[in-house]
């Protein structure tokens, strides 16, 4: 390849292959209509659980939890796949992410907007929820003696909650520091999203700042650890449509229909939620891109039902990188860095839940929440859900510590967990949305030195290489360099 000048940043000068190339897979699920399948696996289970549940006593309760068990087998093994391969995929992507971006300029330019951004609309989701939850109520909607009647407990994982939250000018600057993992192993173990991603990000860009030669080998080496995961992703498809059926059919067993019908007022407010925040961002769209809101939608569709069906943002990272730049003319250098960075830190899908799930668990149990209590509310999910894990259920985690700062029982958890597979696939979607759309914003406001179309026809010609030499990492001028 031709050799660049002296004063070339070696940014410049590294090429991975984008993500995007390992989309193939999840699109033949969307022609194979995944989406049909886990809409037909939910209605299944939930008819099941109903024979099996303790509302037509057909089968003795002790019978009904062990066949419940053995029904949601596969869907626990489709969420310790997924959960397995999230870290080191967002690890790869993040960092790669990071070396597929155009000139340091326009990294330290967009780093600063899109977090800012996911910030903004974070604390904006959790507001449309409060709002929504204080105007339908849907806890005045559920008989507060159900809550006895779900059986089962809290989930481990939401029993260790901290207390309450509060702001100490004085502790900050320590709560700062520790926002950068001293062992980023314990930080994977752990599933600290927050503190893996600053590793990543720390990593990335010292990488970045070395000659080719040197940041190439562990280039590559990520490379193979995204196809590696995409693997497993791809195993664990195969059983989605099965999973959502065994758990939808063991919780409906376990809550009785009378509690699921309770329930309905409470799932409709987080879906009005997810649809309002769904219309902001096709008016984002409109008023600063002036983009048509149906074009939009028509884009997108397909990664968003994916999204969906897997309830995992991470595992639908290619799918999305892939329709930023072919549908939404994104350029490269954005999207595979907004992209990846999206998949671990906008969840605002899940934010929005938060606020609704929180106001409703106060509603049942008649505690009242004050002005300063929602306030104290977006603070503690903001922040909880930055960083938090790509990966399905992770809501109910963020929820306990939620509930947490305004005194509301974690033991509610035990209620919304019934119905939390159908919320957790419709707000995946919204975070998927919101990536895209954070991604054609960058790509406007930051922009780069070269168009959407030129990194494209370069990125094909870098392709071609890549077949020729077997390479995944290209080192040499970027597009339109001499």
């Amino acid at each position: 390849m031709p050799q660049a000048s002296e004063t070339t940043h070696p940014l410049e000068l590294l090429h991975p292959r984008s993500l995007k190339f390992l989309a193939d897979y999840l699109q033949s699920l969307v022609r194979g209509r995944l989406w049909l399948q886990v809409l037909i696996g939910m209605l299944l289970g939930v008819g099941t659980g109903i024979l099996l549940g303790p509302s037509l006593g057909w089968v003795r309760p002790a019978a009904s939890v062990v066949i419940g068990d053995w029904l949601a087998f596969p869907g626990k093994l489709f969420l310790a796949l997924i959960q397995m391969i999230v870290i080191p995929l967002v690890v790869a992507s993040v960092i790669r992410g990071l070396a597929a971006t155009e000139d340091v300029e326009q990294l330290r330019r967009m780093g600063v907007r899109v977090v800012l951004f996911f910030v903004a609309t974070t604390a904006l989701a959790i507001v449309i929820g409060l709002v929504l939850a204080s105007l339908i109520k849907p806890g005045n909607f559920v008989d507060s003696s159900a809550l006895q009647g779900t059986g089962g407990g809290v989930p481990p994982a939401t029993v260790e909650t901290s207390g309450p939250v509060g702001i100490d000018l004085n502790s900050l600057p320590q709560r700062v520091i520790t926002l950068l993992p001293v062992n980023p192993l314990t930080s994977m173990v752990e599933s600290d999203m927050l503190q893996v991603v600053i590793f990543s990000m720390v990593v990335g860009v010292a990488l970045v700042m070395m000659s080719p030669v040197q940041s190439q080998p562990l280039l590559d080496l990520l490379g193979s650890l995204q196809a590696v995961c995409m693997t497993v992703v791809r195993w664990a498809m195969l059983l989605a449509p099965l999973a959502v059926f065994g758990l939808l059919a063991q919780l409906t067993a376990r809550l009785g229909t009378a509690a699921l019908l309770g329930m309905a007022v409470y799932v409709g407010t987080v879906l009005l939620g997810l649809l309002t925040l769904f219309c902001v961002y096709l008016l984002i769209m409109f008023l600063c891109l002036r983009r048509s809101p149906w074009y939009f939608i028509c884009s997108v569709r397909e990664v968003l039902l994916l999204a969906f069906s897997t309830s995992s943002s991470a595992a639908v990272m290619p799918l999305s990188i892939k329709t930023a730049e072919e549908k939404l003319g994104v350029r490269p250098s954005v999207s595979q860095f907004v992209i990846p960075l999206g998949a671990t830190i906008n969840m605002n899908g899940t934010a929005l839940y938060q606020g609704v799930a929180a106001l409703f668990l106060a509603q049942i149990y008649g505690i009242e929440i004050s002005l300063a209590g929602m306030v104290l509310i977006v603070v503690t999910a903001v922040g909880a859900s930055i960083g938090a894990p790509s990966t399905p259920g992770v809501g109910i985690v963020i929820l306990a510590m939620v509930l947490s700062t305004v005194g509301v029982p974690a033991a509610g958890i035990a209620l919304v967990l019934g119905v939390d597979r159908i919320l957790d696939m419709s707000r995946t979607a919204i975070n998927v949305c919101g990536d895209l759309v954070t991604a054609q914003l960058m790509d406007v406001w930051v922009g780069g030195k070269t168009s959407a179309r030129q990194q494209l026809k370069a990125e094909a010609r870098r392709e071609l290489e890549r077949a020729r030499t077997g390479a995944d990492v290209l080192t040499g001028p970027g597009p339109g360099e001499a």
